[in-house]
């Protein structure tokens, strides 16, 4: 169950909009919304392509090699 701490002194809409953030973050503003009506063979397949595009795009953009010659970021020690 996701639940917030709230915090001494803290306003009620401030609470309320970390408590959104982190159920939008755990995906369950979604399956509510998706649970709410009927979802048809080809929503369901559109859904799932979107969700497998999405990942892939992901997965894409991690697994790309660096160019050769491109310049790294310095470190600098603080």
């Amino acid at each position: 169950m996701t639940e917030i701490q709230i915090r001494k002194g803290e306003p009620v809409d401030r609470a309320l909009k970390r408590l959104k953030t982190r159920l939008e973050m755990d995906g369950i503003l979604e399956e509510v919304r998706r649970l709410r009506a009927h979802e048809t063979p080809k929503e369901r397949t559109k859904r799932k392509a979107r969700a497998s595009a999405k990942r892939g795009k992901i997965r894409y953009r991690f697994t790309l090699p660096k160019a050769p010659g491109a310049p790294e970021a310095p470190v600098t020690a603080a």
